[in-house]
């Protein structure tokens, strides 16, 4: 009997399937425009019933908030007022806070990068000043509204750089390191007598070991203080379910860091998929089982770095098919993946 119980134990380092601490696990979701929605008139419902967005989620289990934050939207609402203010909303809710610093005025990702437009003339020093001072100003003013994040990401899929031209990769890693320095310092000199956030470097190639591996090897080189590796998975983009648990495996044995997929999407309506053949139907069922079995890769992820998932943008209109509510305003199948693991 003592045998066979050594013998699981064996088994259960060998294969890394160690327990999930429920605390540490993030199910969350990237409600950045949830508010704007909602102050647009826009209702969601459950069982024909409005509810408030955020009350959706938390009843099925979400316990994180991802928050975009732009440097001077004209365009966006994803300002520093409007995010402290969902923030405020979910905390009161008991949701943990991730911040996604863009450092842009709008959208940052692989194709786009675009300076702020009050740094554009700066040289390369003030630029590395401007990126401190203001990560720095930006955290104490969540702080000083009493809703510090817990998490923070020094960029948004900064896979190619960021802060164009500076910081742009392959060709400028020294500058981009730089950048990367500053705004790591900003976030860690707000801590004070608070536990600081932990940081999260994020890229977009959930499904691509061999971009990961180039990339994190290099990032390392650099000793770029971080706690989590962020990444993106869009089927339709990053590869297969396969090459998302190979590069999971990789990253966790490799780096020992913790891992989060914190932007992961599919749609439930016919979209990406129209020319050729899809992973998954793409229906509200399809939608569900996409979230399972990409759950089930996190989970299953050796030496329990698998750390939890957000959906991208689940509660916006313009993006609706990749949203977890109809045209109707009525919740999908989707948001019950995680009653099985919360509820008790």
């Amino acid at each position: 009997m003592k045998y066979k119980h050594y013998l699981f134990i064996v088994l259960i380092l060998l294969t890394g399937l160690l327990p999930v601490n429920a605390q540490d696990y993030a199910i969350g979701a990237d409600l950045s425009f949830l508010k704007m929605s909602e102050d647009n008139g826009s209702e969601f419902k459950e069982n024909g019933v409005t509810k408030p967005g955020l009350e959706i989620f938390k009843d099925h289990g979400y316990n994180w908030i991802r928050l975009r934050l732009f440097h001077s939207p004209d365009r966006l609402p994803n300002n520093l007022e409007y995010t402290i203010a969902l923030a405020k909303e979910a905390k009161q809710m008991g949701y943990k806070f991730l911040l996604d610093f863009h450092y842009s005025d709008t959208w940052a990702d692989p194709s786009k990068q675009y300076l702020p437009k009050a740094w554009q003339n700066l040289p390369f020093d003030e630029l590395v000043k401007a990126v401190y001072d203001y990560t720095l100003e930006t955290m104490t003013a969540f702080k000083d509204s009493l809703v510090y994040p817990d998490m923070v990401q020094v960029g948004n899929e900064i896979s190619n750089g960021f802060l164009w031209p500076h910081g742009k990769l392959p060709d400028n890693w020294d500058n981009f390191a730089q950048l990367m320095q500053a705004g790591v310092n900003g976030v860690l000199a707000s801590c004070g007598d608070q536990p600081c956030p932990r940081l999260m470097v994020h890229i977009d190639r959930g499904g691509n070991k061999e971009f990961t591996k180039n990339w994190y090897d290099k990032f390392h080189t650099y000793n770029i203080r971080y706690d989590i590796i962020g990444q993106s998975y869009y089927p339709w983009w990053h590869g297969s379910l396969l090459d998302l648990k190979e590069n999971m495996y990789f990253m966790a044995t490799e780096y020992k860091k913790d891992i989060i997929l914190v932007e992961v999407a599919y749609n439930w309506a016919p979209a990406e998929y129209k020319e050729k053949a899809a992973p998954f139907e793409e229906s509200p069922e399809g939608q569900k089982e996409f979230l399972e079995e990409v759950n089930e890769i996190v989970l299953n992820t050796p030496d329990n770095r698998g750390k939890g998932i957000f959906w991208w943008e689940p509660a916006v209109g313009r993006w609706g098919t990749r949203g977890f509510f109809d045209k109707e305003g009525n919740v999908l199948p989707v948001i019950t993946v995680f009653d099985k693991y919360t509820r008790h």
